[in-house]
């Protein structure tokens, strides 16, 4: 089962859960001027003001995330949400259109072209910056060591290292890494290493990764690697992509007074917002490939499509058909 979401365009925004709220006012109105340029742009928007957005925008980090609107609120929401209302239709355009304007956590010192990362067409207003003021954040350095004991573990489901045969030593040249063990010895590069940790140590030992408060296991691909006794030592920087704006460098503008035109001026080439019509309307997927759901209620009358329901919890399963259990009316 796939699920989806109609609700306002003013509440998808309301609900975008990017950055904490409690961040300077000119960094919150920042990524809420990214994020509705956005998922203007990827969504092909050229509706007129209040008419319905068709098509849909996922709400993860494969898009940009979407949390809802969270019960209870947390501290700092109503300035995310004052946010969204003082930027009311303003909009990065490039031409007549909304630019795409792609952001992501926290750099190595630098962002990229587009067509450095994802190999596009270059566009002008997503070109190379030297970024200075994102040092606050969390993943500006970050640290994770590998114990062979877990490599052995992880690389196996990756189809890097035979199942079962122990690893006694690496060794590190450039970014190829060497392991070693029971007669065996293999070779992968620093990339595939993180692509095989990513997916499988959270899923084989999710008790130990990711470790450290960090996002994922490896946050990013600006790293390097070297070898202990017993282990691997990953130390790198930043976290995401690298292209378009850097969040904690906009936290860190905005703490020295910098306002979010000028943030965004930065980032984008230049860009500054400008008024754009609104959808009233927008479906957000929250979630794929389910084979149940459980629906709660927030107050008895509450409804989901047709049903009312009641304060009972509701279950909904999927398969060849699908049945919803629970107590409505």
């Amino acid at each position: 089962m796939t699920v989806a979401v109609t609700l306002t365009f003013r509440r998808y925004l309301e609900g975008i859960a990017e950055v904490p709220p409690t961040w300077p006012m000119a960094a919150l109105e920042a990524q809420v001027i990214a994020a509705r340029s956005y998922v203007l742009s990827r969504t092909g928007w050229e509706g007129a003001q209040g008419e319905s957005l068709d098509g849909s925008i996922c709400g993860t980090a494969d898009c940009q995330v979407y949390g809802g609107i969270p019960d209870p609120r947390p501290p700092g929401i109503r300035r995310w949400y004052e946010a969204v209302r003082r930027t009311r239709g303003q909009v990065l355009l490039y031409g007549d259109r909304p630019a795409d304007t792609v952001y992501f956590s926290t750099s190595n010192g630098r962002t990229y072209g587009n067509d450095e990362v994802f190999g596009s067409s270059p566009l002008a207003y997503l070109r190379p910056t030297v970024e200075r003021d994102d040092g606050a954040s969390p993943l500006s350095n970050w640290r994770v060591e590998l114990p062979f004991a877990d490599l052995e573990t992880v690389l196996p489901a990756a189809g890097l290292w035979p199942s079962g045969v122990r690893i006694a030593s690496a060794s590190v040249s450039g970014s190829t890494i060497r392991i070693a063990g029971g007669g065996r010895t293999a070779s992968l590069d620093a990339s595939g290493l993180r692509d095989a940790v990513n997916t499988w140590a959270p899923c084989l030992l999710p008790g130990r990764y990711p470790s450290g408060g960090l996002p994922i296991t490896i946050p990013s691909g600006w790293f390097g690697v070297s070898s202990g006794a017993r282990s691997l030592v990953v130390q790198g920087r930043g976290w995401g992509h690298g292209v378009g704006m850097v969040q904690w460098g906009a936290y860190g503008k905005a703490s020295r007074g910098w306002s979010a035109r000028r943030i965004l001026a930065f980032y984008y080439g230049g860009l500054k917002p400008r008024p754009y019509p609104e959808p009233g309307s927008m479906q957000v997927v929250v979630a794929t490939g389910l084979r149940s759901l459980t629906v709660v209620p927030s107050r008895a009358g509450a409804r989901l499509g047709e049903l009312t329901l009641s304060t009972r919890k509701l279950r909904i399963t999927g398969g060849e058909q699908v049945t919803v259990s629970g107590r409505g009316s």
